[in-house]
């Protein structure tokens, strides 16, 4: 089984107005400003939203990042996204 980022905490949902905001932003394919953090190390990042997944209760956020890596972030460890 692979582990889920974040594992280690309980999720905690997210508010529909930010879950919007994602979505809009993959179907408008707009480059997003996302700062998170996992396991007591934060990431400011700049990419590419492309899709939105719930598995086992937890949602996440699919990216690609400028250089074709692609990955997830589990949305409550978010804090802070704005458009480039």
């Amino acid at each position: 089984m692979k582990k889920i980022e974040g594992d280690e905490t309980p999720y905690r949902p997210i508010s529909c107005d930010v879950y919007s905001e994602l979505e809009l932003a993959i179907l408008h394919r707009q480059r997003l400003h996302v700062v998170w953090h996992e396991q007591n190390v934060s990431f400011s990042r700049t990419l590419l939203p492309v899709d939105l997944e719930t598995e086992a209760g937890r949602e996440f956020l699919h990216y690609r990042f400028p250089t074709g890596e692609v990955g997830r972030i589990r949305l409550d460890l978010i804090d802070r996204v704005g458009p480039v």
